[in-house]
């Protein structure tokens, strides 16, 4: 067994430049990743290698941990040692420069809360080179762990949670999972709506249509959904609503509004589509080329300190000038 450098010891983010084609390393686990599962560590790890290759030295006892075999499901700890055989990981392109990093809401030695525009996505994938998270990697360098703690639709904009700490993001998952963290939207929707508060609850389903994209429909054989919803204002052939997540489905809310025949201002996959083009071409008073749904403000429990914390994010300046062209053209009506 050979020796091992200063630089095969290190850990964290730098631990990837420690891994040899050519001989055995041996890396030490860093506190940001501590309680991740082995397998996980080493897939992330090992970008490039496949995944069935990695299981396979992980069965085979090539990968030990403090000196003894481990099994794939193995969570590590802060100061654990690994073996690892030799890995030849794909050399990676520099990538191109990201774009800036969106408002910070708050943040601050355990999280983040950022302001996401619309038509950015969370993640970088499907065609798309650098998302949220990695703005805000390419921005924070230094930060050693940076995750994402839930979602946004690429084309809803608002407050979005990012730990920066493995305490802080198991935190803030419990508190997903039990129901202890609420988001509150702001949806304009085409139509009269008439109650100050309406519950609905529609199973829904994933899909993929013929086209490959993904969908999401009300299905009695989908998962539980459930959506309060409340009214704010109504402009005359369209109401804006404030909409509660009490599940967090895929498309939750602009599957609900659209089964209940509100479909959501400026949505493309369940909204009217020609309505859309007529916004888009500013016939509403104000051009609106987006989708009208907006993550207003999110409220938990701070994972480490416990203290109540609530985030709020403004309503994007289109939108706001959208609404603000309605309420003009209904007091030229009234």
């Amino acid at each position: 067994m050979q020796g091992a450098s200063k630089s095969e010891r290190d850990g964290g983010d730098s631990a990837a430049a420690g891994v040899s084609a050519g001989r055995v390393s041996y890396l030490t686990v860093g506190a940001e990743a501590a309680g991740q599962r082995l397998d996980n560590f080493l897939l992330k790890l090992a970008k490039g290698v496949p995944k069935s290759h990695i299981y396979r030295i992980v069965r085979s006892g090539e990968v030990r941990v403090n000196k003894a075999r481990a099994r794939a499901e193995q969570r590590l700890a802060a100061g654990d040692e690994l073996r690892l055989p030799p890995l030849r990981i794909a050399a990676r392109e520099p990538p191109s420069a990201p774009a800036a990093m969106p408002p910070v809401l708050y943040e601050d030695e355990h999280l983040i809360a950022v302001d996401k525009p619309a038509g950015l996505a969370a993640h970088g994938g499907s065609g798309v080179s650098f998302g949220l998270i990695e703005r805000v990697r390419a921005a924070r360098p230094h930060q050693p762990f940076l995750e994402l703690v839930h979602r946004l639709d690429r084309e809803t904009s608002g407050v979005l949670l990012l730990a920066k700490s493995r305490r802080a993001l198991t935190g803030l998952h419990e508190q997903l999972r039990t129901g202890r963290v609420r988001k509150r939207y702001l949806a304009l929707v085409k139509g009269d709506w008439a109650e100050p508060r309406r519950h609905v609850r529609a199973a829904l389903r994933k899909f993929v249509n013929a086209g490959g994209e993904r969908r999401v429909n009300v299905d009695p054989q989908g998962l539980p959904a459930h959506t309060v919803f409340g009214l704010r204002q109504r402009f005359g052939g369209y109401s804006l609503l404030e909409a509660e997540l009490k599940t967090g489905r895929t498309h939750q809310i602009r599957v609900h509004l659209a089964h209940v025949g509100f479909p959501i201002v400026g949505d493309d996959k369940y909204g009217d589509f020609e309505l859309n083009k007529r916004l888009a071409r500013g016939e509403g008073g104000a051009r609106l080329a987006r989708m009208f749904l907006h993550a207003a403000s999110v409220r938990f429990t701070h994972p480490v300190s416990s203290a109540p914390l609530e985030v709020q994010a403004p309503l994007p300046r289109e939108c706001a000038d959208f609404l603000r062209a309605l309420g003009e053209a209904e007091a030229l009506r009234a």
